[in-house]
């Protein structure tokens, strides 16, 4: 007889009170609530006791939805999942917006883009091997992006040479989040290099292990203060053949399956978080009576930026209830909401640093930069990039929603 969700994670030692409840909404969002208003108090107590680093502050957090089964709630049960409805999905991140609790940023490669690449393409062995770990809190990173080739990713000059049963890896990336934590990579490299095939055609798909030898990781110092980003440097780094995700230059094919994860519930929950932002920053404001306040074109600037970031929450939610049913047209639509919500962070940060005034306009070190307006309008031009740059996506929404022709 087949376990249930619950059942199988009471089994593996998981807490399943919120679990349980998964088959009624209501309930079930009283739950996770709950949960989080105990989970937050923890927190400070972790904040009284010294205040705790990036990395360890995540893998704290990471542990603590996986006692509740909370980790990966969109994963097959079979992988250390809870397989939850999208519906509860939606809930939980509404949820987590509202507490305020930190954004799950270290595990974005690794429970999004690697559970969506390995569960379509990753042979039985490489799911087996690898996502038990990341339901744990492996960290991973990704291997894509590369000078000259970050929005043209096909362009990518990485080779990747086959020696019997192991491919010798040499080139450079770029702008790969939290690398410098990670234990694995999932890596593009081109397999071909025949100017007379397309591009796209000569590009295979790795799974790397950042301890080989050959692998060098370069943490790049941002203009907000942080280092989030890092260049990885392969120098004859030797990737079994048993670590290429699908055939030998299906990599661009597999790679879509990479992208498509930025999107769907993760996009939904930032939309979420800026909404509470926006909001937070207003009765800041109206607390402190705030000059900017006093001026009616600030005013009727903030209320059409406030519309916006609902507009952007509501066109999240239709995506996402179409998500089962969507045809090639409508999921064509993905990046114009990719493009809009950037673009929309963008000016969100730019007004905040504005009606703050001279004194926001200072970098401050604590524990949470994007609560300082600077920091947020700073780091929001890298959102227009990251992804495929929002140029790419015009592009996209030109040829496949609107028709028009390739230049």
């Amino acid at each position: 007889m087949m376990l249930s969700t619950a059942a199988t994670s009471a089994a593996a030692g998981v807490d399943t009170s919120i679990l349980d409840k998964a088959g009624d909404l209501d309930a079930f969002r009283t739950a996770v609530r709950t949960w989080l208003e105990e989970v937050t108090a923890r927190r400070r107590k972790l904040d009284q006791d010294g205040r705790p680093s990036f990395y360890d502050l995540q893998q704290w957090w990471m542990a603590e939805r996986n006692k509740v089964g909370l980790g990966t709630p969109h994963w097959p049960v079979k992988y250390g999942g809870s397989n939850i409805s999208l519906a509860c999905q939606v809930t939980m991140s509404e949820e987590l917006a509202r507490a305020r609790v930190p954004a799950m940023s270290l595990f974005t490669v690794s429970l999004n883009h690697v559970f969506a690449t390995l569960s379509m393409w990753g042979t039985e062995e490489q799911k087996t091997a690898y996502l038990p770990e990341v339901a744990k809190g492996a960290v991973w990173c990704q291997g894509f992006s590369e000078p000259g080739a970050g929005s043209d990713l096909a362009s990518l000059r990485t080779r990747a040479v086959r020696d019997g049963d192991h491919y010798v890896v040499n080139g450079q990336k770029i702008w790969s989040s939290y690398s410098m934590y990670a234990g694995h990579c999932i890596l593009l490299a081109r397999t071909n290099a025949d100017p007379e095939i397309k591009k796209q055609a000569g590009i295979s798909y790795f799974l790397m292990d950042m301890t080989l030898p050959g692998v060098e990781v370069r943490p790049i110092k941002q203009s907000n203060g942080d280092a989030e980003f890092a260049e990885l440097f392969l120098t004859d780094v030797s990737i079994p053949v048993s670590q290429r995700v699908g055939e030998e230059g299906e990599g661009w094919k597999v790679a879509q399956s990479t992208l498509a994860a930025e999107r769907g519930v993760l996009a939904f929950e930032a939309a979420e978080r800026l909404r509470y932002d926006v909001e937070e920053f207003y009765a800041a404001a109206v607390e402190c009576s705030a000059s900017w306040l006093q001026d009616a074109e600030m005013r009727r600037e903030f209320m059409r930026l406030f519309g916006e970031v609902q507009a952007c929450r509501k066109m999240f939610r239709r995506l996402l209830r179409e998500a089962g049913q969507m045809s090639p047209e409508q999921a064509a639509t993905v990046p114009q909401v990719k493009v809009i919500n950037t673009a929309l962070r963008k000016a969100v940060g730019d007004f905040m640093v504005r009606a703050s005034g001279m004194d926001a306009q200072i970098f401050v070190d604590c524990e949470d930069r994007m609560a300082q307006p600077v920091s947020r309008y700073v780091s929001s031009f890298g959102g227009a990039i990251a992804g495929g740059s929002n140029e790419i996506m015009r592009n996209i929404i030109a040829e496949r929603v609107l028709g028009m022709p390739r230049r």
